[in-house]
């Protein structure tokens, strides 16, 4: 958990609830690593049976963490470092998924000091990075907003941070998300946030957004979202769980439903979408804890009698 993304507060606090649910479970030997540039070096004084991988952006997310622990022969929890790699590059993630059937917004990468010159489409649109994840450096470019014609180089924005973004049109309509745990797409999740979008503090402050769950929206919609995101779990290949992000423009029906990104490393915190679909399928965070280390152990012979090792340790 940690590491040194821009979403480390984030991670340290999903280490520290899964840290005590595992505990609560039983488990004896649970060992919280804050990831620093030797955690090779700690990982091989640990020796762990399974790690539990709670990081978010880079490097946890985006294949290298991955890589390091294939090297080592130690199992993992989440997605391999394929799957990792390309899930986080939302412009990848376009051209694995689209050619399949999932609709997603049709976009462009763009230098960010082109924004100055002019805007990469008719506005409104939104600018994120293009490897960056919990809505770092997101931006809605309107009319009405005060980025000036062309972008402004003293206005705030990713254009500051970020060399590549990925401009799209904005779609108006509702937020919603729907968690994949294993194979099993869990429920849908409408996000409204109190003011602005649905940014990195409407996420992670109590009380910023109202989370709908299950979302209320036709049961046709629903289910076509579930699909939608059970079917981008298995054309990346993710393992444990993942999330989709989806817009939909409601005057559309469900040509109005797009599918934004896929998060292979979700939140664990206490605000997270992930153990509050669960919540609603029955399924408690220790549980949802344990269900994710249990299918990082799939390869084991017998995945019951590997899961109950590590509990001993």
């Amino acid at each position: 958990m940690g590491g040194w993304s821009s979403e480390r507060p984030v991670s340290l606090m999903s280490g520290e609830g899964i840290v005590k649910a595992l505990k609560e479970r039983g488990f004896t030997r649970v060992t919280p690593l804050d990831m620093g540039h030797d955690v090779a070096q700690r990982l091989a004084e640990i020796k762990p049976d399974v790690v539990f991988n709670a990081l978010h952006g880079t490097p946890g997310e985006d294949g290298t963490i991955q890589g390091l622990l294939d090297l080592m022969e130690i199992p993992y929890t989440h997605s391999g470092l394929t799957t990792s790699a390309i899930a986080i590059d939302k412009e990848l993630t376009k051209a694995v998924l689209v050619p399949h059937g999932v609709r997603m917004p049709k976009g462009k990468v763009v230098e960010s000091k082109t924004l100055y010159e002019g805007d990469p489409m008719a506005r409104p649109y939104v600018l994120k990075p293009v490897n960056e994840g919990s809505s770092v450096g997101v931006a809605i470019v309107t009319d009405e907003g005060n980025y000036g014609l062309p972008i402004s180089a003293k206005a705030e924005g990713p254009w500051l941070h970020f060399e590549r973004l990925l401009a799209e049109p904005f779609i108006r309509g509702r937020e919603l998300t729907v968690a994949v745990l294993g194979d099993e797409a869990l429920c849908v999740t409408e996000l409204k946030p109190k003011a602005g979008f649905y940014d990195f503090d409407a996420k992670y402050t109590d009380g910023l957004t109202e989370h709908v769950c299950p979302a209320d929206v036709p049961p046709h919609i629903a289910q076509e979202m579930l699909e939608m995101a059970l079917a981008a779990h298995r054309l990346l290949g993710c393992k444990g769980a993942s999330r989709s992000d989806f817009r939909w423009d409601d005057t559309q029906g469900e040509a109005g439903i797009y599918l934004l990104e896929v998060n292979t490393q979700p939140g664990m915190t206490p605000l997270s979408l992930v153990p509050e679909q669960a919540r609603q399928k029955g399924i408690s965070y220790g549980e949802l804890v344990e269900r994710i280390i249990a299918e990082a152990l799939v390869d084991s012979t017998s995945k019951a009698e590997a899961l109950e090792a590590v509990r001993s340790g």
